[in-house]
C-alpha cells in the first residue's frame, strides 16, 4: 500500500491534503508522435520508484524525514542489464518489497527483452532512469533533472521513452 503521507504528523498531513487540493492542474502533455515503427525503436525506461544501483548514491531520504515537504529531484541511470540484486529502492512513499523481489515491478527491465526478444520493440536502449515519484516542488526536476535525462537519452539515440510511475 502506498502511504505518501506516512511521515506526516496529522496536522501535517491535513495540510498537506489540502494544498494538493488546491494546486493548478498541470498543464497539458507534451506529446511527440514516434517517427518509425516501433518494431525499429529504440526504447528507454524511466521509473518514478527512487531506484539507484547498490554501488550509486542513494535518493536523499533522510532530506525527506528532516523536511516532509522537499523530496529528491536527481536522478539515477540503471543500465539495461541491471537486475533485482545490482539495485536498491530509496522511495519512503511506496511498499519497496515486491521490487525488492522482483525488479520489473518497478522498472520492467526483463519485459522490454521479451518485447525486443518477440520483435515488438526494436531494442532496449543501454541506460534507462529513475526518479523520486514524490516532489511537491518540482522546479528543479524540471528545469535540471528533466533535460539532463532528456539529453541522455539523445545521446542514447532513443526514439521513445515509457514513463513508469508507481
Amino acid at each position: 500500500m502506498i502511504d505518501g503521507f506516512r511521515f506526516l504528523d496529522l496536522a501535517s498531513r491535513g495540510v498537506m491534503r489540502a494544498w494538493l487540493e488546491r494546486e493548478p492542474a498541470p498543464g497539458g502533455t507534451p506529446w511527440s508522435p514516434i517517427r518509425r515503427p516501433l518494431a525499429e525503436c529504440r526504447v528507454a525506461l524511466i521509473s518514478s520508484a527512487g531506484l539507484s544501483l547498490s554501488s550509486d548514491t542513494p535518493f536523499d531520504q533522510e532530506g525527506e524525514r528532516q523536511n516532509p515537504w522537499w523530496g529528491d529531484p536527481t536522478h539515477r541511470v540503471i543500465p539495461r542489464a541491471a537486475t533485482t540484486g545490482d539495485v536498491r529502492i530509496g522511495h519512503q512513499h511506496i511498499d519497496p518489497r515486491p521490487g525488492s523481489e522482483d525488479l520489473d515491478c518497478l522498472m520492467p527491465l526483463r519485459r522490454l527483452d521479451e518485447l525486443v526478444a518477440e520483435g515488438v520493440v526494436g531494442c532496449s536502449a543501454p541506460r534507462h532512469y529513475s526518479v523520486m515519484g514524490y516532489i511537491l516542488k518540482p522546479a528543479v526536476l524540471v528545469e535540471e533533472t528533466a533535460p539532463k535525462i532528456a539529453e541522455a537519452l539523445a545521446e542514447d539515440a532513443v526514439d521513445l521513452a515509457l514513463l513508469v510511475p508507481v
